[in-house]
Parts: structure tokens; C-alpha cells; sequence
């Protein structure tokens, strides 16, 4: 009978203990999830990260179990995170029991190449969709079918512009609606957030409105940078020129129903919210807490006149103005979301 009591005080001293082991939770409250950072992440020129850092002194660095990446945080709950490493470090803070991100909202950031028909660089946009440009059918644009605009087109689809009519060419998929490229994001919250901030100043540069008077036929090409809501382009692919803008306008219109408006392209956007869709249905994140905001800090096409290959690439004068504008953008919904946080911790703004 000792033995057996003695057994019973072991057990209890184990979960005890196990219960005492059990580590702390930090709450994440707010988290802007950047992509890279060149240098420091404060205190030298600016990529992605610094503005964020810097402005909404995130200070304090806090380690994430298993990778090298580290959270920034400020007392206030607002956290932020640069995924240097990629997808690794995102799905390492989800596993990581020290946080807790069954409440946190999310604002994905960066910069992109901007649609010359809709924005100028240093305009900024609140997506409704993230859409995938990656998986599809390509064929040299020099040897298409009479009739076709370009190469790309959907894989199940037998021309450009058009659905798939055959789920069966991706093997398991046995209804077409699953081969959907749009995600789509909490649009109530995402018009939160666009009626929150959309009248903050939007910076500008001598030298970018110089260079936007080379846009003759682009009527919003040639304006000062502003703040719109419209959808981001995801493609690993770095594609550049008229052709491939028609197919990013056509390419989302065709997956979000005529419903969403190609403004942002870039190459990491429909990696991460396929993560986090991945995190969601395993239960580590909300998916109706995701916001994107993307800024241009170059167009993806050349103005008139211009050699293609003189024009792809050409970020570097328009970055540091988008980065501004990225975070000008974004803190009104950072310092609501953490104001009022009783409210908005439970209820999500721009739901019924």
C-alpha cells in the first residue's frame, strides 16, 4: 500500500511540476510581418522593417524557439517580425508555446511593383485578395495560337482569360472551385482599415515626381503617391512589361469573379497566405484577422518610350519612399487596434 501511495505522490509531484514548467504565453496583440531588412534593423538606411521598428519603437527583442529570427515588441503588445529566413520563421512563432496568436491581427507588408493603370510609385494598398500567379500553363509568348494575348493561362483551362473547366488535371481535386488562385482576406476588416487610414498624408519625392511625368496615357501613374484599396499579385516568377501587366489585370479579375483589381505585384505575398491558411486549419492563427498592405517602389512595366530591359529591376529610387508610405499607411490600424483593444480583442472591427 506505501508503494502504492508513494506511486500516487510521484504522479502528483510530475504534473505539478508540469504545470509549473509550462511556459508563459506572451500575447501578441498586433504583428507587422515584414519580408527583409538590409543592415540593422534600426538606426541605418531603411528596408522593409526599420520605418515599423523605428516609429512604433519596437525595442525589445524576444526569441522565437528554433530559429535564429527574432520578434520585436513594444509594451503595448504590438510586435513585428522580419521572415528573413521565409516560411520557416512563420510556421516556428506559430509552434512556439511561448505566444499566443489566438487573437492577434496580422499586417503583412512590403513593397511591390505598382500597376501603372491604377497607382504611382509610393502609393500604397489595402488588399481584399492575395492572388497566385505561380501554378499555370506557359508556352513562349512567340508561339502561341493565333488570337492569344500571351502564353499564360490556367492549367485545366485550354486557352488564356478562362477557368479551368476540368478539376481532374490536378489529380485529387475533384471540384473546380478548389483550384481557385485567390485567397481571400476578411474584406470587412480590410475596408476597416482602408476607411481608417485612408486620409493619412501620403509622403512624396522631387526626384519620383520628376520620373512620373515620363507617363504620358498614364493618367494615375502621373499622380502623387496615394492610398487605395486593390489587390497584390503574388508570383515567384519576376515578370516585367505591358504584356504581363495585361495578363496580372486579366489573372485576377479571373479568379476573384471580376470582383478584385490587380494593383501590387511581388514575389512573396501567395507563399505566406498559404501558410497561413496551412496555420489556420491547424488552429495556431485566424485567418479573419489577416490584413495586406503593400506599397510600389517601381512600376511593373516601363513608361512609353522605354526599353523593357532598361526599366526591370529599377526599385532603388522609388524604395525608400515606398517603405515610408508603407508604415504611414499601416499605423493609424496599429494604434486603433491596440487603443481599444478590450473591444477588439474579442470582436473583430468591420464585421456585423
Amino acid at each position: 500500500m506505501k508503494r502504492f501511495n508513494a506511486g500516487l505522490a510521484l504522479a502528483g509531484l510530475l504534473c505539478a511540476g508540469s504545470a509549473l514548467a509550462a511556459p508563459h504565453k506572451e500575447e501578441i496583440k498586433v504583428l507587422v510581418v515584414a519580408n527583409w531588412e538590409v543592415g540593422a534593423d534600426k538606426g541605418d538606411e531603411p528596408g522593409e522593417y526599420q520605418d515599423w521598428v523605428e516609429r512604433l519603437h519596437l525595442d525589445e527583442e524576444r526569441p522565437i524557439r528554433g530559429v535564429q529570427e527574432k520578434l520585436r515588441r513594444n509594451a503595448d503588445g504590438v510586435y513585428g517580425i522580419a521572415l528573413k529566413s521565409g516560411s520557416i520563421d512563420l510556421h516556428a512563432l506559430a509552434l512556439d508555446p511561448h505566444y499566443d496568436l489566438t487573437h492577434t491581427y496580422w499586417i503583412f507588408t512590403g513593397i511591390s511593383g505598382v500597376n501603372p493603370n491604377v497607382a504611382s510609385v509610393g502609393s500604397a494598398a489595402w488588399a481584399r485578395w492575395v492572388v497566385d500567379g505561380d501554378a499555370l500553363r506557359e508556352i513562349d509568348d512567340r508561339t502561341v495560337p493565333k488570337g492569344w494575348p500571351y502564353g499564360l493561362y490556367a492549367i485545366g483551362a485550354d486557352k488564356p482569360d478562362t477557368l479551368p473547366a476540368n478539376a481532374n488535371h490536378y489529380g485529387s481535386v475533384t471540384d473546380v472551385a478548389e483550384l481557385s488562385k485567390a485567397y481571400p482576406l476578411n474584406q470587412g476588416l480590410a475596408n476597416w482599415a482602408f476607411n481608417l487610414s485612408k486620409n493619412t498624408p501620403m509622403a512624396d519625392d522631387p526626384a519620383i515626381a520628376e520620373r512620373r511625368k515620363a507617363w504620358k496615357g498614364f493618367p494615375n501613374a502621373q499622380k502623387p503617391p496615394m492610398l487605395i484599396m486593390g489587390e497584390t499579385l503574388g508570383a515567384l516568377r519576376y515578370w516585367h512589361g505591358p504584356s504581363r501587366n495585361e495578363w496580372a489585370e486579366k489573372w485576377v479579375k479571373l479568379w476573384t469573379k471580376d470582383q478584385g483589381q490587380f494593383v501590387m505585384t511581388n514575389e512573396e505575398s501567395q507563399t505566406y497566405q498559404l501558410d497561413m491558411r496551412t496555420l489556420a486549419r491547424l488552429g495556431y492563427v485566424d485567418l479573419n484577422r489577416v490584413m495586406v498592405l503593400r506599397s510600389g517602389s517601381n512600376f511593373d512595366m516601363p513608361p512609353p518610350g522605354v526599353p523593357i530591359t532598361e526599366s526591370i529591376g529599377d526599385e532603388a529610387p522609388g524604395q525608400k519612399l515606398a517603405f515610408d508610405n508603407n508604415e504611414r499607411a499601416g499605423e493609424p490600424v496599429v494604434h486603433e487596434l491596440i487603443a481599444h483593444w478590450a473591444t477588439y480583442r474579442t470582436h473583430i472591427p468591420g464585421q456585423n
